[in-house]
């Protein structure tokens, strides 16, 4: 069923995540900057979609190296405070994306020092014309799937630069073997494959995705935007501690939905020990409410690799998600539409 649905093969650019970190490893260990950046006291990355959240994994997989502050910038323009000692990195696997083109501009109307990571477009015509760094990486995927063309050049951008000392070294082997291990299972559409068991019980609702902020909250978004995307489904996500301040009083009324609803639990061993016990409570009180839930956990030596982990999990889940549907996994019309009218009024 799945080839009849996928005629753009989603299913191997999801399939193909492990060896594209390794092209992007090699690229980006052959990365050559040709300007000088100095005294660089905060960085931003400036993205949006699948193009931003590659900043955000950086951040999640190297966050006890980075010692200045890092920020995701998703809009059109940047944060009053991006000054000359500020490096921005502009991030669009396009080249075309108009909210990165307006943050370029800002950036250099507040002088910071600029590079840019794209398969082209008008950003590399941009960056060329100015002189400044561009990180050309492979077209032809959809940028959802061109994650690991996002992050690990943007990490090793990070590391030329001198503002960042990566430990890819330590645990990026075992990731890549644990994904490849792992797709043998999850690329099986029969309930061989806990992932596809899992696109049974949820296609057909709403879900929910929580995680604590301070491990797998990046794997959460990227959840929410890939079944989106991938199962042209509604989804959505938050995280804890923040969402026990709020939201969960909004499991009270309205409980005739709780139905269509469907909670995916993130966790991770190194979760904070309080959020644990708050998710555990929290836990209960959807229980009481009858809310259908599920705790996902990956195994691994490292946080990293059980992140990496988590996201393969995820990018498949969207996929057989899509499938069921009967649904293309690969187009996105709405975004195309709102581009086609957006272009009209430019």
């Amino acid at each position: 069923m799945s080839k009849r649905f996928d005629p753009e093969y989603m299913f191997g650019s999801i399939w193909d995540f492990p060896k594209n970190i390794g092209e992007a490893l090699k690229l980006g260990n052959e990365i050559s900057l040709n300007n000088s950046y100095n005294n660089v006291q905060n960085v931003v990355i400036a993205g949006m979609g699948g193009s931003a959240i590659g900043g955000d994994v950086v951040v999640a997989l190297e966050k006890e190296n980075i010692t200045v502050p890092f920020a995701v910038c998703r809009g059109y323009s940047l944060p009053n405070w991006v000054s000359e000692n500020t490096l921005v990195i502009c991030s669009s696997y396009s080249g075309n994306t108009e909210e990165t083109l307006s943050t370029l501009e800002d950036a250099l109307s507040k002088n910071a020092q600029i590079c840019g990571i794209t398969t082209g477009g008008k950003i590399a015509e941009r960056l060329n014309e100015l002189d400044k760094d561009v990180v050309l990486i492979p077209s032809g995927l959809q940028p959802r799937a061109a994650l690991a063309f996002s992050f690990i050049p943007m990490a090793k951008c990070l590391e030329k630069t001198g503002v960042l000392k990566l430990n890819f070294d330590n645990w990026m082997d075992s990731a890549i073997e644990a994904i490849i291990r792992a797709r043998e299972i999850y690329s099986l559409e029969n309930n061989e494959n806990p992932v596809y068991e899992l696109a049974l019980q949820i296609y057909d609702k709403l879900p929910v995705i929580y995680a604590d902020n301070s491990t797998m909250g990046v794997a959460a978004l990227r959840l929410k935007g890939q079944i989106c995307e991938n199962a042209k489904m509604l989804a959505y996500h938050n995280e804890l501690p923040e969402f026990n301040h709020n939201e969960i009083v909004g499991w009270e009324n309205n409980s005739h939905i709780y139905k269509e609803l469907f909670v995916l639990w993130l966790s991770d061993s190194i979760d904070n020990p309080r959020v644990k016990h708050r998710q555990k409570i929290t836990q209960d009180i959807l229980n009481e409410a009858g809310v259908d839930q599920f705790v996902l956990e990956m195994a691994g030596n490292s946080f990293q690799e059980r992140f990496l982990h988590m996201i393969h999990f995820g990018d498949w889940l969207s996929y057989w998600c899509a499938i069921l549907h009967g649904s293309d996994p690969s187009p996105v019309e709405n975004i195309s539409r709102l581009k086609e009218e957006l272009l009209k009024r430019t």
